[in-house]
């Protein structure tokens, strides 16, 4: 089988950050100060991607944003970047930017959702680059994985993708329960299929799933998408095209959204591309509910105290 060499050392984090908009100014929970200066939980997720050797962050925003985005977030972010020699870029999701030919529905007032926002980086995206959500902890390894993937390996010719395997367990809330992307892998660690299952919760032997009045147990240790993908330009064309059928496919054209995991999942089953699950042991934090807050100050806590971090967050 022939190889892909990849010796371009360049890639990109994207951040999916345009789901604030709608919420500034009004206890945005994404804003939330979880650091002991005030770091919010992207300001470890830029921080641990410069380490692994990211070159660049791409921050996907509403336009009408980017003043209170660069105010709250960007002008600081854009500091630590010049000193560190990483470019950093804005992308615009618009709920107008459609195909050539297809009409906006009016009245809708929902984002088209994370397939769409990918594509707002499609006249800026040339190097690989992973993908995530901006209010989301992920820990150190998994961008290092990620980017090692993306400009080191040697990978057999046809493994396209990347995602990070998260263990169940390790991405559950402790004040309800969480949708999460169900992973089922082969036995060569490649991604075969991700299914959205909702109200996945802790139970007393483990993990389970709230099913009416019963709970479903799961597998604690099976693999979790938590929408951390190491992409390739070959993706943005697939994801054009995707758009379109999903547009035409619509049921609800006022809620309906394009979702990444969703898409992937389709081209997985067809066999147009495959995906590479890259285990992580890091545990991922997010504040799901407000009562999640206190649990993530205490987690980053003791991730300083344990020394994973310092006390400031870029000091020496």
């Amino acid at each position: 089988m022939s190889v892909q060499n990849k010796t371009n050392r360049q890639a990109a984090l994207v951040l999916m950050a345009a789901g604030l908009g709608s919420r500034f100014g009004g206890g945005i929970k994404q804003l939330e100060p979880v650091g002991p200066n005030g770091e919010i939980i992207m300001d470890y997720s830029i921080h641990d991607a410069i380490e692994a050797g990211f070159t660049r962050i791409i921050f996907i925003i509403r336009r009408d944003i980017l003043d209170a985005f660069r105010a709250a977030i960007g002008s600081r972010i854009e500091e630590i970047c010049a000193v560190r020699g990483v470019q950093m870029d804005y992308a615009f999701q618009e709920f107008r930017d459609l195909p050539e030919g297809y009409d906006f529905p009016e009245g809708r007032t929902k984002p088209w959702g994370t397939g769409q926002a990918v594509l707002a980086c499609r006249d800026l995206i040339e190097e690989p680059f992973a993908v995530i959500n901006a209010d989301d902890y992920y820990g150190k390894e998994a961008f290092r994985k990620i980017y090692h993937f993306l400009t080191e390996e040697t990978e057999p010719e046809g493994t396209d993708f990347c995602m990070a395997g998260f263990f169940v367990k390790n991405t559950l809330s402790e004040n309800g329960g969480v949708t999460r992307g169900v992973c089922q892998v082969d036995e060569n660690g490649r991604l075969v299929a991700v299914k959205e299952t909702k109200n996945i919760v802790k139970t007393a032997d483990g993990v389970g799933v709230e099913e009416g009045e019963t709970v479903r147990p799961i597998n604690g240790e099976g693999y979790v998408s938590m929408n951390m993908w190491g992409l390739t330009r070959r993706m943005i064309p697939i994801l054009t095209r995707e758009f379109k059928t999903f547009l035409d496919g619509m049921t609800d054209p006022l809620k309906d959204e394009f979702l990444l995991p969703i898409v992937i999942d389709k081209l997985l089953k067809s066999g147009e591309v495959t995906v590479q699950v890259l285990e992580t042991q890091d545990k991922w934090f997010g504040v799901t509910y407000r009562e999640d807050k206190e649990l993530v100050v205490q987690s980053f806590r003791r991730l300083i105290e344990q020394g994973v971090y310092g006390e400031k967050l870029y000091e020496a």
